[in-house]
């Protein structure tokens, strides 16, 4: 028979308060990616992982420095922009509940763009090792992290496709 070790579970976030901590799991809940996990879930979750926080115009990641978390916004606002040659792109606009950099949790490769808090911004660091941690304590909750991650991923590629495809039928005027 294995040892069944027991740990205390945090009383909150490492480098929040807990009135901080219990609005970032509220926050949460209504985010698909914790839709299906119960309280206990989600509070275990939430324990696990780190605070970062950003001030306006801090870059939180860097396009082509290699990855090894994703981030959740819990709080504030933030930009996606690619840069190549010295042309920037606005890619995107994040904000409470939206995540990013979950490509480096697979392939710990370069990051395709820079994200950049547009005000002061709260977020969540989530690694690998947070994650197996939870699948270690609740295998199931880790299992519906990663299918719900699958499921937006799936809807980011399939709204992208029809981006592509929409530019190839119908071209923008003067772009021939």
């Amino acid at each position: 028979m294995g040892l069944l070790v027991l740990r205390p579970a945090r009383l909150q976030l490492p480098g929040a308060t807990m009135s901080e901590t219990a609005e970032i799991e509220a926050k949460l809940k209504d985010s698909p990616l914790f839709a299906e996990f119960t309280d206990l879930e989600l509070h275990e979750f939430v324990s696990l992982v780190d605070v970062t926080r950003a001030k306006a115009s801090d870059v939180v990641v860097r396009q082509d420095d290699f990855g090894d978390c994703m981030y959740i916004l819990v709080k504030g606002t933030a930009r996606v922009v690619h840069h190549k040659e010295g042309h920037y792109v606005d890619l995107a606009r994040l904000k409470t509940g939206d995540f990013f950099g979950e490509i480096a949790l697979v392939d710990h490769g370069p990051r395709s763009a820079d994200v950049q808090a547009v005000d002061d911004c709260t977020l969540l660091r989530i690694t690998v090792g947070d994650l197996s941690a939870l699948a270690g304590i609740f295998p199931m909750a880790g299992f519906k992290y990663l299918i719900a991650l699958g499921r937006i991923l799936v809807d980011r590629l399939r709204r992208s496709n029809q981006r592509y495809v929409d530019s190839l039928i119908f071209p923008l005027p003067g772009k021939d």
